[in-house]
């Protein structure tokens, strides 16, 4: 669940601009953004669970998605968009030993700080890097698979107000401090500080980039043989192909795609290789990246050949829907619905009152 959680803030960021700006208009932290969502969102899941496990065995044939795609008038065969395929290798700058030692040190000093009585609220708000710091570190609960694996087994291994040791995860370095244990969900908070890779480790990454870029100019490697041997990311298993972060697509339009990218892009040839640049990782991390544009798409009625995934997801999402309201109709003969007050008098897509 703590995934979708992370999945929406990452749009509504996407939509507002910043975190800074999400954080301004619903007048709170991130974490407490996070706890209003936490239940809405677990019912809509155990509502997509229900519908997946009466629909998982929906298909549609090539035959039903042209059938589909017929039966759509002309004047709303849906318009596509300009889209784009894009390629990408990144590269995180490597931390030096002492980068590291002195994130360790310094974490142990604050958690000997809390040992000799200092609250570790008080802390984790003034040096933490994580916006729980915030809310004084605290995460809210979470259960077993929601987090970092090294994280959460610490976090299930602590007591009532014990202070973990210093743990590491891909995000930086942490002190864990258990607020309360329910069963098998933890609440607790933590302190993160993020190694910062000097000037000299991102030149050299940024280099590093710039000669791939230019072997694969040279035909030495294709991009996407590039991409598997050098990307530090794991896109790069995949030959470095950037999808839409909301639906997973390789084809991705200007609004879905991530404006550092789109600007860059913007503007090749297919088949041009950008020389490397800084950017900023959704953990918040510098890295250096270099880009690809593979094809563009111009825009256009929706067509069999060109999009055919896109209506064979229509087509399917109709199966499904119709699938749903079959289950439906039929439970509505041996379900009870009690419709109070000025519920009587809405209208329903569903017949409720069978």
């Amino acid at each position: 669940m703590e995934a979708e959680i992370d999945r929406r803030i990452r749009h509504f960021t996407a939509q507002i601009g910043s975190r800074e700006r999400l954080e301004e208009f619903y007048g709170k932290s991130i974490v407490a953004i996070k706890e209003e969502f936490r239940d809405m969102i677990r019912m809509q899941m155990i509502s997509k669970e229900m519908e997946t496990s009466i629909t998982e065995d929906v298909r549609v044939t090539p035959n039903e998605v042209r059938r589909f795609f017929n039966s759509i008038p002309a004047d709303s065969v849906p318009l596509i968009p300009t889209e784009f395929e894009v390629y990408q290798i990144i590269k995180k700058p490597s931390i030096s030993r002492e980068q590291r030692m002195m994130m360790r040190d310094r974490l142990t000093e604050f958690r000997n700080r809390i040992l000799r009585g200092e609250r570790f609220s008080t802390l984790a708000t003034l040096f933490s890097e994580c916006p729980s710091s915030r809310n004084g570190g605290e995460l809210g609960f979470f259960g077993r698979g929601e987090m970092h694996s090294e994280f959460e087994a610490t976090a299930f291994s602590l007591r009532e107000g014990e202070v973990s040791q210093v743990i590491e995860t891909s995000h930086g370095f942490h002190i864990l401090q258990l607020i309360e244990r329910q069963g098998e969900i933890v609440n607790v908070r933590h302190l993160l500080l993020r190694p910062q890779p000097d000037v000299e480790d991102l030149e050299r990454a940024q280099q590093f980039l710039d000669s791939v870029a230019q072997l694969v100019r040279d035909s030495v490697h294709t991009f996407q043989e590039a991409a598997r041997l050098f990307s530090d990311d794991p896109s790069g298993r995949v030959g470095g192909l950037y999808t839409s972060p909301f639906t997973g697509n390789a084809r991705v339009s200007a609004e879905e795609m991530d404006p550092s990218i789109f600007f860059v892009i913007d503007r090749f040839e297919v088949g041009q290789v950008s020389n490397a640049a800084f950017f900023e990782t959704e953990e918040r991390e510098q890295a250096a990246r270099i880009l690809m544009l593979n094809e563009r798409i111009a825009p256009h009625r929706a067509n069999l050949e060109q999009d055919y995934d896109k209506l064979y997801n229509m087509a399917l999402m109709q199966a499904r829907q119709t699938k749903m309201e079959e289950w439906l109709n039929q439970k509505l003969r041996t379900l009870y619905v009690r419709l109070n007050g000025r519920a009587t008098e809405c209208t329903f897509e569903y017949n409720w009152r069978q």
